[in-house]
């Protein structure tokens, strides 16, 4: 009989087995969560915390929520993995139910298990172009594969691994001329572009009005795919099922969308979407993963579509308007910005991560993607009552942490 090596049980004793275990590649947990109900979620200690993070935008229906546990239930007692070689109904429908969303009836969808894996299906389908320029933006986050991570307009992440993927050119987010010089000089050979609507690893900062539709327009004048990566926007954070909604007039659609986080409702899955005859480029053997499109990942997938319906995605809209007027009258807060619920919070003093660490004391669970901007992207469900809870944690954390450094 081999050792005990896992947690033996009782207060600390997951956050104590951490070091033991696993790699240092997250650093140190400062809480080690052991359930949650909702928007709530409790630690290994008995403290709860207003979940205003959801595992970074993942958590679409919050925890435990009744409708994706009696999906995952249901489907892993009647049907676990099947693999690529076989169909099931689970995936079959959350794909239908995608493409209908989308809008086209020649999209087609592949799934994977994650949004960096989303992305490097996108990369791989416009490549299979036969063109070889990918343009990205600038301070852009697409995930940290090698593939994905070529993407990311972040040299810092992109340096200690290269030489990564070739071929990718950067614009600045936003500008729209830039891109237009950057396409010029060699239009045949420019296969896609990628824009996140908003950049949420970048703090939550949306493309600027108009710049999606000129992509649209310049990506149409030279048989460019436009690639929209909605991995942490899509599935209503935004208040739109698809933030490109709110950026492309009706009718009008990128060719390629990726997709993950809330798509799972907690589950890991990861999709994308293609139109026309980008949908029909992928052949037998040209791409594959063994657990894209799990029943029982697409029957939580399956439970988080069923929820979020017009009037729940009206909601979002509401919920995160009130909550973006609330978050604009505390102390220390210089501006805020996003859409739906996910907003951000600019502060007047680089406090932001300090904040992150003092508001677990008081009950919050918070994200700062930087030293000056805090993230907040809660469960959809969240309430009312619960986001004024966490405006007035908020104030009392960011109060605080700005006269501890006074």
């Amino acid at each position: 009989m081999t050792e005990q090596t896992t947690p033996a049980g009782g207060p600390g004793a997951i956050l104590g087995a951490w070091d033991t275990h696993l790699m240092n590649n997250y650093g140190r947990p400062q809480r080690a969560l052991v359930s949650g109900r909702g928007s709530t979620v409790v630690d290994e200690q008995g403290n709860e915390y207003l979940d205003l993070l959801a595992g970074i935008a993942v958590n679409a229906l919050g925890h435990a929520h009744p409708a994706v546990v009696e999906a995952v239930q249901r489907q892993v007692a009647q049907l676990g993995h099947v693999s690529n070689f076989f169909a099931a109904g689970p995936p079959v429908r959350v794909a239908g139910e995608l493409a209908a969303r989308f809008g086209d009836p020649s999209a087609r969808v592949f799934f994977c298990n994650s949004g960096a894996e989303a992305n490097e299906a996108a990369f791989k389908l416009a490549r299979l172009t036969g063109r070889r320029r990918i343009l990205a933006a600038h301070h852009g986050f697409h995930g940290r594969t090698m593939g994905a991570l070529a993407l990311t307009g972040q040299p810092a992440k992109r340096a200690p691994f290269e030489p990564v993927a070739p071929g990718v050119e950067f614009y600045p987010y936003g500008d729209i001329d830039y891109v237009r010089k950057l396409v010029d000089i060699n239009p045949a050979d420019t296969a896609a572009i990628f824009i996140e609507p908003i950049q949420g690893e970048t703090g939550v900062v949306p493309a600027p009005e108009g710049f999606i539709e000129e992509l649209r327009l310049l990506c149409d004048a030279h048989s460019i795919l436009l690639v929209t990566d909605e991995v942490q926007t899509g599935v209503g954070r935004t208040g739109d099922f698809f933030a490109f909604q709110h950026d492309l007039p009706a009718d009008t659609r990128p060719d390629i969308v990726t997709m993950a986080k809330g798509l799972g409702g907690g589950l890991p899955i990861g999709a994308v979407i293609a139109t026309g005859e980008v949908a029909a480029t992928f052949a037998p053997g040209t791409h594959g993963t063994t657990f894209g499109g799990n029943p029982v990942s697409c029957a939580a997938a399956e439970a988080v579509l069923g929820a979020v319906d017009d009037a729940f995605l009206a909601e979002v809209r509401r919920k995160g308007a009130a909550f973006a007027r609330r978050l604009a009258t505390i102390g220390g807060v210089a501006e805020v910005r996003g859409r739906g619920l996910m907003l951000a919070a600019v502060l007047d003093a680089p406090v932001a991560k300090q904040a992150v660490a003092a508001a677990l004391d008081h009950g919050l669970i918070i994200n700062a993607t930087s030293e000056r901007v805090l993230r907040f992207t809660p469960p959809l469900i969240i309430t009312d009552d619960e986001l004024e809870q966490a405006a007035e944690r908020l104030a009392d954390t960011l109060a605080q942490v700005i006269n501890a450094n006074a």
